[in-house]
């Protein structure tokens, strides 16, 4: 409890880089300035967009909160590469997404089970839901691998043509997975107790607090991604490493608070879910969705992802999975996930 107000204590006091962000953008302050108040911004709002998400979840119940959270965990992210995409920044978009995935599966579930793991002698977790959440992402790592195959043999149009079919076959998958954990085997996924059935926030709180922290989110997300370029220029990154883990690591905060302090309170069934669901939803709705929105406005993104993002998602589906096989972890090998995200990371900084 005490762990929980901490944390909400300082997301509140981050609040304060919402007009620091505005100001530097008003006031034209350099963008390294702009991006890194913009990117501080994001964080505390994303978490207000999370606990919002949750406490309509508590209103709706169980089946349709748990919708809720499937449909709008990502959201934060999504605004962020939606503003990328406007602005035809597609190598970045294809970067902060494999972040995305790699930061859920890596970095949020490795700091879960290292501080469970340090507190709690022994973790258990649900092997089957997670040998079903971990088969999803292999899925998406093969829809990823597909279009990246083909790049060379065929036409720029013909290769649009295959990430939209990818995008649409990922996207079916993705509700029948919903309709699986939710529907026809939700005994499996959401077992007693997983769900507070207290709100602290009543109904029309909880959706105008939604709404606002989006609305600030869209704004802190349009200067964060107009001053990206020059920005990781000024600041010695690359557009890639600035994708892959600097805009990842800021949009996922929620999650790493949420799926640690599951962890710590021995809760490990919803802490893997956390991370493993967010990094699912990412690969198998976000990604494809944000191709069908990009040909909406007129300038389509496939998905066509370089050698090295595909071999990080691939590497890393390929830990989690054998992660999840015998349903215990520890501490030791939420310590061996996060080992396997710094090398990817310094991989990515130096290429």
């Amino acid at each position: 409890m005490k762990l929980d107000l901490g944390i909400g204590k300082l997301l509140l006091v981050m609040l304060a880089f919402v007009p620091l962000a505005i100001a530097a953008e008003v006031l034209h302050w350099s963008a390294a300035a702009i991006f890194i108040l913009s990117a501080l911004a994001v964080i505390p709002l994303a978490g207000i967009m999370g606990r919002a998400t949750e406490e309509l979840a508590i209103h709706a119940g169980p089946t349709v909160g748990g919708l809720l959270n499937a449909t709008f965990g990502n959201l934060a992210e999504f605004i962020i590469a939606f503003f990328a995409i406007r602005a035809g920044l597609f190598d970045v978009v294809k970067a902060s997404l494999t972040g995305s995935i790699i930061g859920n599966i890596l970095l949020v579930l490795g700091l879960a089970m290292l501080a469970g793991g340090l507190k709690h002698k022994k973790l258990d977790f649900n092997p089957q839901a997670a040998g079903m959440n971990s088969l999803m992402l292999v899925l998406a790592a093969i829809g990823l691998i597909l279009p990246a195959l083909v790049e060379h043999t065929v036409t720029d149009f013909v290769l649009e043509e295959i990430s939209l079919v990818v995008a649409g076959v990922l996207i079916l998958v993705y509700i029948a997975g919903l309709l699986f954990s939710f529907v026809t085997h939700a005994h499996l996924f959401h077992p007693e107790g997983q769900i507070d059935g207290h709100a602290h926030w009543t109904l029309r709180k909880s959706f105008g607090m939604l709404v606002g922290a989006t609305a600030f989110v869209a704004l802190a997300s349009e200067f964060l991604v107009g001053s990206v370029e020059e920005a990781a220029h000024a600041l010695g990154m690359s557009d890639l490493f600035v994708g892959v883990i600097v805009l990842a690591i800021i949009g996922n905060a929620a999650e790493h608070s949420s799926a640690v302090l599951m962890a710590l309170k021995g809760n490990m069934d919803l802490a893997f879910g956390i991370a493993v669901n967010s990094g699912t939803q990412i690969a198998l709705f976000a990604a494809p969705a944000l191709v069908f929105l990009s040909l909406a406005m007129g300038s389509p993104m496939n998905l066509v992802f370089t050698q090295l993002e595909v071999l990080a998602v691939i590497l890393s589906v390929i830990v989690v999975y054998m992660a999840s096989l015998d349903g215990r972890c520890n501490w030791f090998e939420g310590l061996q996930l996060l080992a396997v995200y710094a090398l990817l990371a310094v991989i990515f900084f130096f290429a």
